[in-house]
């Protein structure tokens, strides 16, 4: 199997992940408080990668370029994306949420040919449309409802920040390996979020359940976490930022599935309609995106 079909079924498991995690961060944020939530699933993700991909000797230290590059995909990654989504998820709705985050792959190959003057091929956004008309429809008749909100905004500017934080993967996989790129950028994160953390804890706002049960429920997330982030940078170094941003508008659509076979939840036709357009979307998007196909290295080396 070539390397660019391997980044793509990577990335069919980060949305298979990601879908999982949707129904599982839905159930635990009954019983942490969201920056909480989030620094410890970070952490616990963090220590699962350090555990599956360090090697003793094989990771070297960063220049200053790729600590300045690591950072600012952090910094967008974590500092914006992370509690502006959570904001708007409390002022807002998990439906306006999936919608807002459905426009990312359209921003993507936008921002992708605008900074790396790739193709804006007719593919790509016809695929990019698919995949908003998509979700649209699995939202639309689930009951989700639409209207602007202050929640919304802060959707959108998380949206626009993890879509940046992308753009920063093609140039650090140019001279890191992507097991350093996962375990630095894993650690950074970690450490952005501490001060969140604090301020939240300072506030009087932390929340942590004594549920044991609930603890452990972290675990499997963490791992969940940990397997499909490594998917998701191999998947954008190799593929590019606007042909993985397509893999974004599938979680929704395994939710859906999910939630049926696990929750029992009512699935409409309609939606399993809105579901097909999303994955023809991917198909379309990604019939020629192969000729674009970038050569990185798998490992971490020592220098």
């Amino acid at each position: 199997m070539s390397s660019y079909r391997s980044a793509i079924v990577g990335l069919f498991g980060v949305s298979l992940c990601w879908g999982l995690s949707y129904i599982m961060s839905a159930y635990l944020i009954n019983y942490f408080s969201s920056s909480f939530l989030s620094f410890v699933r970070m952490a616990l993700t963090w220590l699962l990668v350090l555990l599956l991909l360090y090697r003793p000797g094989k990771l070297r230290w960063p220049t200053r370029r790729e600590w300045l590059l690591l950072t600012a995909s952090s910094l967008f990654g974590t500092l914006i994306q992370q509690p502006l989504y959570f904001s708007g998820l409390k002022l807002s709705s998990a439906a306006n949420a999936s919608l807002i985050y459905a426009v990312a792959p359209l921003v993507a190959i936008f921002m992708e040919r605008l900074l790396y003057k790739v193709s804006l091929t007719a593919g790509k956004l016809v695929g990019g449309l698919l995949g908003v008309v998509g979700v649209v429809i699995i939202i639309s008749f689930g009951g989700g409802k639409f209207s602007l909100s202050l929640g919304d905004l802060y959707l959108v500017l998380a949206m626009l920040g993890m879509t940046i934080s992308m753009m920063f993967t093609p140039l650090i996989v140019k001279t890191m390996s992507l097991t350093a790129t996962n375990i630095i950028s894993g650690g950074l994160g970690v450490v952005l979020m501490s001060p969140m953390v604090a301020i939240e804890s300072y506030s009087g706002g932390l929340i942590a359940t004594n549920d044991g049960y609930i603890w452990l429920m972290l675990l499997p997330l963490a791992l969940i976490t940990a397997t499909s982030g490594i998917w998701w940078t191999r998947g954008v170094a190799v593929t590019g930022p606007g042909t993985a941003s397509m893999f974004m508008n599938i979680p929704p659509f395994i939710s859906l599935i999910l939630g049926y076979f696990l929750l029992g939840d009512e699935i409409y036709v309609t939606q399993l309609l809105g579901g097909a357009l999303i994955l023809i979307g991917v198909f379309i998007s990604n019939r020629n995106a192969s000729k674009n196909i970038v050569a990185v290295n798998e490992t971490t080396s020592a220098t």
